[in-house]
């Protein structure tokens, strides 16, 4: 059975924020925006998919627009791939806008395959999506009926007098191919039954014969349905409401080594976690916790929810949790020797040594924001200012030492003018106070990048000297070859 939702974008938003009216999702092609999907109004009005949307404006000038989303079209359709395995159970993606379940040994459930297409009409409907269906014996039969056809029911042993009157196009071939079928006056697919296939691949290529022999049931084509992404979520059940901190972490306990123990089978590692608790009066509370890295180890992850269950009305009781890891991302297995290893490790798959410094990040994170801790990376830049990044901690790796790295002061700050002659200076004043050089070390020469225009690199070269002063202070100093003067601008440990 060949499902095909015509309108699948534009019903899709008009759900979420429905409009009256001609309506059209619009996508950028080129230079120009062109309208993607629209609704019925807009398509009475001579509006149609590929349009440019200036044309649009001019057919229409009331017509409302929205940017299309590809992403979320795509996740639509692949909730309705999961939803339409009531009917068959291995279902298709048939293009961006379509499925293809094979109902083998199905249609007898709901009455026969008239019986199984109305209900699937019915609840399309009800759902305001609209939608095409065919049933035959072959994809390529099911497809060109639903696509080009209107849909319908091709009975058993008759395919060819099925898609006979059918377009050419109906045969899923390339539009160049069409075309040339159309120009020596082969439209329909019963004009090509009765040809010799070699000349036919000869002119045409081997592709329309290969797809007229799909939908004939000469060459075989299963529905090959795409494997479900693994679903990290449990769940229990009480048989008697619990209220106690005590209680409620032991049934996390409980839930929290299903989880991992589904993590560690799929080499997955939890970046966030939510935990709803249902209490009697069907009330829920929600915990969320990330993590600064992927993690399915359960004793360090039940420490991070025990604040949050402290906190929570139990009100008349909790009957049921519900544990699920939303965010998950590639873990594998570290390989320790055996007194590395404890219980705990062992029972959840994830044999690594305690890292303090995410699990710190992890907790700070959750108060303060992931966003809120950073770190700092090295970049490829000689100018101070731009020699290093700020990053999110929990978002990003630490970087590798370099293996020349350069010597750059602990504290960095905005030139500040020094009173100081020579080169290097014996004597310099900064800051209201005197020092006297003990030793000198430079000078270091960087170039202002041409590429970027800096208000404070405009002056052009600087020389460098790291400068230990007999006072205790070690500054970092540079001097512009074309205009005379001292600037500090750092400070070493």
């Amino acid at each position: 059975m060949s499902i095909w939702f015509p309108r699948l974008a534009s019903d899709v938003s008009l759900r979420r924020h429905p409009v009256e009216g001609p309506f059209a999702l619009t996508l950028r092609a080129g230079n120009a925006d062109h309208l993607h999907c629209v609704n019925p109004a807009a398509l009475a009005l001579g509006l149609a998919r590929g349009m440019a949307l200036a044309d649009a404006r001019a057919i229409c000038p009331d017509l409302v627009t929205r940017p299309a989303d590809l992403v979320a079209e795509a996740a639509a359709l692949g909730h309705l791939r999961r939803w339409a395995s009531r009917y068959a159970p291995m279902v298709a993606r048939d293009g961006a806008d379509g499925l293809m379940a094979d109902i083998s040994g199905v249609p007898h459930l709901f009455g026969g395959e008239e019986a199984l297409r109305d209900d699937l009409h019915a609840r399309m409907e009800r759902a305001g999506l609209a939608v095409v269906s065919a049933v035959a014996g072959t994809r390529g039969a099911a497809h060109g009926l639903a696509r080009h056809g209107g849909g319908g029911v091709i009975a058993d042993g008759k395919l060819a007098e099925g898609i006979g009157p059918l377009p050419v196009a109906a045969l899923r071939i390339d539009q160049a191919t069409a075309e040339g079928l159309s120009r020596v006056g082969l439209n329909r697919i019963a004009d090509l039954l009765p040809l010799p296939r070699a000349p036919l691949a000869r002119r045409f290529g081997a592709g329309l014969v290969l797809r007229l022999d799909q939908a004939l049931g000469a060459q075989t084509e299963p529905v090959a349905a795409e494997a479900d992404a693994p679903h990290f979520g449990v769940r229990m059940t009480l048989p008697e409401p619990i209220g106690k901190q005590e209680d409620v972490m032991a049934g996390l306990a409980r839930l929290l080594d299903r989880l991992c123990a589904r993590l560690a089978l799929h080499q997955m590692g939890a970046r966030r976690l939510r935990l709803d608790l249902r209490r009697v009066d069907r009330a829920t509370v929600q915990l969320d916790i990330g993590l600064a890295q992927a993690m399915r180890d359960p004793l360090r992850i039940a420490a991070l929810f025990r604040r949050g269950i402290d906190e929570v009305d139990a009100g008349f009781g909790i009957d049921a949790l519900r544990l699920c890891a939303p965010v998950t991302e590639p873990l594998a297995p570290a390989q320790l020797t055996s007194g590395q290893l404890t219980p705990a490790q062992l029972t959840s798959g994830q044999p690594a040594p305690q890292d303090g410094v995410a699990d710190l990040v992890t907790r700070l994170g959750n108060r303060l924001g992931f966003d809120a801790i950073q770190r700092l990376a090295p970049a490829e830049s000689l100018i101070p200012e731009r020699s290093f990044l700020t990053l999110p901690t929990a978002y990003s790796a630490p970087a590798a030492r370099p293996r020349r790295p350069r010597h750059r002061p602990l504290i960095l700050f905005p030139p500040e003018p020094v009173t100081a002659h020579g080169q290097p200076p014996a004597r310099f004043r900064w800051r209201r106070m005197s020092f006297t050089t003990l030793r000198a070390t430079g000078p270091e020469r960087i170039s202002p990048e041409w590429w970027f225009d800096d208000p404070a690199w405009r002056t052009g070269l600087r020389d460098y000297w790291r400068i230990d002063t007999r006072e205790g202070p070690r500054l970092w100093l540079f001097q512009t070859p074309q205009t005379p003067g001292w600037y500090a601008q750092g400070e070493f440990a």
